[in-house]
């Protein structure tokens, strides 16, 4: 392994927060028992913040961001991973890319709790153009199943359609089998929406205002990433023991529901947590995701960038003029 190596490094000193790419040497990594050679990683939102410094994201300086990665093993102080293996660092706890040195370099040294097999059924790349939106689709599918939702049990509807989890969500359920139901603030977007696999797409706006305790039932399922009315609205028109996965807060932390639907139609709100999630619940959704997803899709919804063009992708990113996962090639 090469002693030096470039870096995505951020830096607050004298009251000047800054990010640039670096050559740093091997020995200037933190005392972690997994060294890899990182092959990919990508830009998420939270990277976007950690890099142009527009949200209180890092917790230690100097840091390298990125919350994600898909690395080789160099070397190897853990019973669990031997070297040149092929491993997994997906948003794992509340630290990485933000107490602890990241993916966005072409070295990383982990704890091996942090990591999982790669699954032989996906590439790095592919990993990381799925990356944590579509793990958290993944689960958000699991907890359905594992209440007893399969296809035959009625529309699944899945708020927030054309974000990140939204759009992965309806790909993964018409892969499924299932009768997806979009909702979205840009109805503009109703022919993308169909071809990834919604069968009807409606206004938000239809879930987004107070609503009654108990609305006609109208969805076996749902998938929501938006919370505060919309996910009451929704509680309220789940059928008779209809399920409902909350991952996201797009609209509000807020939650102005009544107990009506959950005790006269035993419906079920799951929480989906990504960060704090089990290695023994990761692996399961990244195994499923490598069984289910296709190339083509992946190509469709991703870009990829090197190291050098980070920096320039994050104020993009931030600008919101970034559309769909940007990849990172690290050893380009």
């Amino acid at each position: 392994m090469n002693t030096q190596f470039k870096a995505v490094v951020i830096n607050n000193s004298d009251d000047t927060y800054s990010a640039s790419l670096q050559t740093l040497n091997n020995t200037d990594l933190p005392e972690h028992n997994v060294m890899l050679e990182v092959l990919y990683s990508t830009l998420n939102y939270k990277d976007g913040l950690a890099i142009t410094g527009k949200g209180p994201v890092v917790r230690s300086f100097p840091m390298v961001p990125g919350i994600d990665l898909v690395g080789k093993v160099s070397a190897s102080n853990s019973s669990e991973f031997n070297t040149d293996q092929l491993v997994l660092l997906n948003g794992f706890g509340f630290g990485v890319g933000e107490k602890y040195w990241g993916g966005l370099a072409q070295q990383a040294s982990l704890k091996d709790e942090w990591l999982i097999p790669l699954p032989d059924t996906l590439t790095p790349k592919q990993a990381m153009q799925i990356g944590t939106a579509g793990y958290t689709a993944m689960l958000s599918i699991i907890a359905l199943e594992k209440q007893g939702i399969t296809p035959a049990s009625g529309d699944i509807l899945v708020t927030g359609a054309n974000g990140g989890v939204g759009s992965f969500s309806v790909y993964l359920l018409n892969l499924l089998g299932y009768t997806v139901v979009a909702a979205t603030g840009r109805v503009d977007q109703t022919d993308h929406l169909k071809q990834l696999g919604a069968a009807q797409v409606i206004d938000r706006a239809e879930l987004s205002n107070p609503g009654k305790p108990l609305a006609k039932e109208r969805f076996a399922g749902a998938i929501d990433s938006i919370g505060s009315h919309t996910l009451a609205n929704i509680c309220a028109s789940l059928k008779y023991g209809g399920v409902v996965t909350a991952c996201g807060l797009a609209q509000g932390m807020d939650f102005p529901a009544s107990v009506a639907p959950f005790i006269l139609r035993g419906i079920s709100l799951i929480g989906i947590d990504s960060v704090m999630r089990p290695k023994i619940d990761r692996i399961q959704a990244w195994q499923r995701l490598g069984e289910l997803v296709e190339q083509s899709y992946l190509d469709k919804i991703s870009t990829e960038i090197n190291l050098a063009q980070v920096i320039n992708a994050a104020d993009e990113l931030m600008a919101g003029n970034i559309r769909g996962r940007v990849v990172v090639n690290c050893q380009q």
